[in-house]
């Protein structure tokens, strides 16, 4: 038995997937791009979809259970309770994300980030005719209120209408909370603070939360270190999303949860029931045991990513020092820096193709993370030691050549 979920599998075993992580290249390419991570499915999920099968139970879902299974587990995880009565389950994180938006705005209104972010954080605002506002993060991964405050007043068009609260056009934050991609968590007080200054100028808050579970210094000291927007002053009108997929590898069996303070309720209930038609059953039976039984296992993968964490970050140090890896608090993703090893005549805009081809390591392209992007790239820590060291040693020789 294996002390961490990341340590079961061979790289043979993992090239017998057909997921987009081990297809979307050539069999030469160490894959570390996207959000899958390199682990058996949990026991506790095969049990319970392998229990559904048996049963038939394969049909549409109805009612609260998701919220339901959620809300012991943030009690232990995070100290919150999230108000199941007034739940929605729907499909997955980002179609959770775009029906509120649907809700709180109309086309031509605009969606606030704060990059480098999420890119479906742009696509999905911008499919539904939304505008998409940035509000760059600092250069050490931090909110900025100011650069929030100056995104709020031209999303709002608050300036032209004198300023303050409700003086403007129909607005929201669309927050990344643990972030992704730079790993930074959220403190009470920043949240506090970005909070109060929506407030004044009109603009609803909505935080995508399905990183919460990944927060490393449970892991050190037992300290919840994640803070639950919904659990914050100040957040009545504040609606989240939370899943299990990321925490548990269910993009397979995806579903989530949006859910609000006292204020969103009624927002809320103006999703259109037909949004929850294409919710999978199974993905909510599947996330359902992972939030009941699930602790443990994600105990050890914690330990695993942050065993990882450090390795890579000594690899780093040691064979591409001219590299910066920016040291994040959550998520199993680093997002590394490369501007300054990229050979000569090499373009910032250009670093992920430069590794694909001259490492064949796929890591994740900064690029389509907006401003900040350039020069990046995003690396997937769910894996084994063996993977990530010989990734960082192609790496290594890349940018010595």
């Amino acid at each position: 038995m294996t002390d961490t979920p990341l340590d079961a599998l061979t790289l043979d075993d993992l090239r017998r997937r057909t997921s987009v992580k081990w297809r979307a290249y050539p069999p030469d390419v160490l894959p570390l791009f996207v959000a899958e991570m390199d682990t058996p499915a949990a026991p506790f999920v095969v049990a319970a979809v392998t229990r559904a099968l048996e049963l038939g139970d394969t049909g549409y879902d109805i009612g609260t259970a998701y919220a339901e299974a959620l809300a012991p587990f943030a009690v232990r995880r995070w100290g919150w309770e999230p108000d199941v009565a007034t739940s929605r389950t729907l499909p997955d994180v980002m179609i959770a994300v775009t029906e509120v938006l649907r809700v709180l705005t109309a086309p031509g209104d605009a969606v606030v980030v704060t990059p480098p972010v999420y890119p479906p954080f742009y696509a999905f605002p911008r499919n539904e005719g939304r505008q998409v506002v940035e509000a760059p993060l600092t250069p050490d991964g931090r909110l900025d209120l100011g650069t929030l405050e100056e995104a709020f007043s031209r999303a709002t068009g608050a300036a032209e209408h004198g300023g303050g609260p409700g003086s403007g056009r129909r607005a929201v934050l669309l927050l990344c909370s643990p972030h992704n991609p730079t790993g930074t968590v959220h403190t009470r007080g920043e949240l506090e603070a970005v909070l109060a200054l929506a407030d004044r100028y009109g603009v609803r808050v909505v935080s995508d939360e399905v990183h919460a579970p990944f927060t490393f210094e449970r892991v050190a000291d037992g300290a919840p270190a994640f803070v639950p927007l919904l659990g914050v002053d100040g957040a009545e009108r504040a609606i989240v999303v939370h899943s299990a997929s990321k925490a548990f590898n269910l993009a397979g069996l995806r579903a989530a949860v949006a859910l609000g303070g006292p204020g969103a309720a009624a927002d809320l209930r103006r999703i259109p029931e037909e949004a929850g038609h294409a919710v999978n059953h199974l993905g909510v039976l599947a996330h359902a045991a992972a939030y009941a039984e699930g602790d443990d296992w994600l105990d050890a993968l914690l330990a695993g990513v942050v065993r990882n964490r450090a390795l890579v970050a000594g690899l780093i140090e040691a064979r591409v020092p001219r590299a910066r890896l920016l040291p994040g608090d959550a998520t199993y993703l680093a997002w590394l820096d490369v501007r300054d090893a990229l050979p000569a005549g090499v373009e910032a805009a250009a670093a992920h193709r430069c590794v694909l081809d001259g490492a064949r390591v796929a890591l994740g392209d900064g690029v389509p993370f907006g401003t900040g992007g350039a020069g990046r790239l995003r690396i997937n820590l769910a894996t084994s030691p063996a993977v990530l060291t010989e990734a960082v040693g192609r790496l290594g020789a890349l940018f010595a050549a």
